[in-house]
């Protein structure tokens, strides 16, 4: 077993989930949905690609008001 890290956010009607240790995201009717959906999808590109999971040692989650 190991861990991942993960942000999930609300876009329109869907709760997006986004795994930050590989470039898979997935969603959800719900957090606990797009959860649920984010551990399969990062378990099936592990098992497809052959690839380690890069451990993420440190989550910081940030929001900024930019000048567009």
């Amino acid at each position: 077993m190991k861990d991942i890290s993960y942000v999930i956010w609300k876009e329109g009607r869907h709760f997006v989930a986004q795994c930050l240790n590989v470039d898979v995201s997935s969603f959800g009717k719900n957090v606990e949905e797009a959860s649920k959906n984010i551990k399969e999808a990062v378990e099936l590109y592990l098992e497809t690609k052959g690839t380690k999971l890069p451990p993420v040692d440190n989550v910081y989650l940030g929001k900024e008001r930019i000048n567009v």
